[in-house]
C-alpha cells in the first residue's frame, strides 16, 4: 500500500491529514457514545476528570505519544530546526535569505497589527486573532521552499533557506505579542527558544550533528499534528469564523508576502522572482505556534508578568487560530506551486531563467563600461531550460 505518497498527494498532507484525523477521534470522543465507552469500560480504561471513557485517553504510551505529546514534540521539532540553521552561509545566498526573511516577517506583522487596531486584536476579521496572522504569515515552509526553488529557482534561491529558518517556530510571533501590549519576560523566550539555541550551536560545531537530525524536521510533523488534533473539534473547522478567517488569511498571506519579497528582489536588481513567490505560503509547522505562544504565556503566568485574563484570553483563541491556520496553510499550499510554474514560463518568455544564477561583473574598456554577465547552472537544470 502506497499510504505515505497518497498523504503526499495532499497540499501539506503529512500536517494535514493527521491533524483531521486526531480531530476526528476527538470529535468522536467527546460526543461520548455509548457504545464506545462501554467497551473502553470493558477493557479497563480509566475515568476522564469529567468521568467518560475516551479512546484518546486510555493512560499509558498510548496517551502520552497520541494525546499529551504536542509541547515535547514541538520542542524536538524547534531543536532540529536549529540545526540545520547553517552559520556559514554565503554572500549572495545570505543577501536572499535576509530579503526574504524581513519581507515576509515585517509584511505578516504590518498586517497583524492593522487588523488589531481596526478590529479586536482576539477575534479580529473574520475572527483573526492577532495571533494567527502573524504566525500564519510570519512562519516559513522550509519544505515547500525547497521543492520549488531546488526545482525552479538556482543555487543562492535554495541556499537562502539557511536564513529562513529563523522564521521557523514561535520566536518571531512571540515577539510580535509586546506590539499590542502582551509582554513576555525574558525567561519566558529563552524557556521557548532554548531548544532552538542548541540545536543550532550543534548542528554549526559538528555537520554529522546536523545531517542526523535533518530528518526530524519531516518526521515529527504527523506526531505533533496528530496531538494537536486530538485538542480539536472538527466542528471547528465548520465555524464561519474558522473558515472564513483561515481562507482571508490564505489569501493575504500569499499576496502580501509575494508583493513584498518581488518588491525587495526587483530594488536589490534580481532578475528571478522564483524565491519570494515560492515564499508565499503559510508553513505546515505554523500550526504549532498558538501551542508555544500558550506554554510561553503559562510562563509569564506563573511569574506574575501576565493576568489571569490575559492567560485565558490566549488559551481561548489558540485552538481556533491553530484551525485557521490549517486552512491557511493547506490552501496556500495549492496557490504557492501553481503560482511558482505561471510565474516561470513568463520569465522564460522574457528571457529570465530561473535556475541560472546571474552575476553581473563590471570591466572597463578604455572610456567605455562592458558587462559581463555570467551564468551558473543549478542542481537542477535541464538541457532545455538553456536559453
Amino acid at each position: 500500500m502506497r499510504i505515505k505518497d497518497t498523504i503526499e498527494k495532499i497540499p501539506g498532507g503529512l500536517m494535514v491529514v493527521p491533524l483531521l484525523l486526531g480531530a476526528t477521534i476527538n470529535t468522536v470522543d467527546q460526543l461520548h457514545l455509548t457504545p464506545i465507552m462501554n467497551l473502553l469500560k470493558s477493557l479497563g480504561a480509566p475515568k476522564t476528570e469529567q468521568g467518560y471513557y475516551e479512546m484518546l485517553q486510555i493512560g499509558g504510551f498510548s496517551q502520552e505519544l497520541f494525546k499529551d505529546s504536542a509541547l515535547v514534540l514541538i520542542a524536538l521539532f524547534i531543536f532540529c530546526v536549529g540545526s540545520q540553521m547553517n552559520l556559514k552561509i554565503g554572500g549572495k545566498a545570505l543577501k536572499k535569505g535576509m530579503l526574504l526573511t524581513t519581507t515576509k516577517y515585517f509584511s505578516g506583522l504590518a498586517v497583524g497589527l492593522l487588523l488589531g487596531s481596526l478590529f479586536d486584536p482576539w477575534s479580529g476579521l473574520f475572527g483573526l486573532s492577532t495571533i494567527a496572522v502573524i504566525a500564519a504569515m510570519t512562519n516559513s515552509n522550509s519544505g515547500m521552499y525547497a521543492a520549488l526553488t531546488s526545482t525552479y529557482g538556482n543555487r543562492s534561491d535554495v541556499g537562502g533557506l539557511s536564513i529562513l529558518a529563523i522564521n521557523d517556530g514561535p520566536l518571531l510571533t512571540l515577539i510580535s505579542l509586546g506590539f499590542i501590549g502582551t509582554s513576555f519576560p525574558i525567561i519566558s523566550f529563552i524557556s521557548v527558544l532554548l531548544p532552538l539555541s542548541i540545536g543550532m550551536i550543534l548542528g554549526n560545531l559538528d555537520p554529522k550533528i546536523s545531517e542526523f537530525l535533518r530528518p526530524g524536521e519531516t518526521i515529527l510533523i504527523p506526531f505533533f499534528a496528530f496531538s494537536l488534533g486530538a485538542g480539536m473539534n472538527l466542528a471547528e473547522f465548520f465555524n464561519f469564523s474558522v473558515l472564513s478567517g483561515g481562507l482571508t488569511l490564505a489569501v493575504l498571506t500569499f499576496i502580501c508576502t509575494a508583493f513584498t519579497g518581488i518588491i525587495a528582489f526587483k530594488i536589490f536588481k534580481e532578475k528571478s522572482v522564483i524565491a519570494p513567490i515560492s515564499e508565499s505560503s503559510t508553513a505546515g509547522n505554523a500550526v504549532s505556534t498558538p501551542a508555544a505562544v500558550v506554554a510561553a504565556a503559562s510562563t509569564a503566568l506563573a511569574n506574575g508578568n501576565l493576568s489571569q485574563s490575559e492567560y485565558a484570553m490566549i488559551e481561548k483563541v489558540a485552538p481556533i487560530a491553530t484551525a485557521q491556520i490549517s486552512i491557511s496553510a493547506i490552501t496556500t499550499a495549492i496557490l504557492c506551486p501553481i503560482a511558482v510554474i505561471l510565474i516561470d514560463r513568463y520569465q522564460k518568455s522574457k528571457g529570465i531563467y530561473g535556475t541560472k544564477e546571474y552575476v553581473t561583473q563590471s570591466t572597463q574598456t578604455h572610456s567605455n563600461a562592458e558587462i559581463k554577465t555570467h551564468f551558473y547552472e543549478s542542481a537542477s537544470y535541464k538541457e532545455e531550460d538553456r536559453p
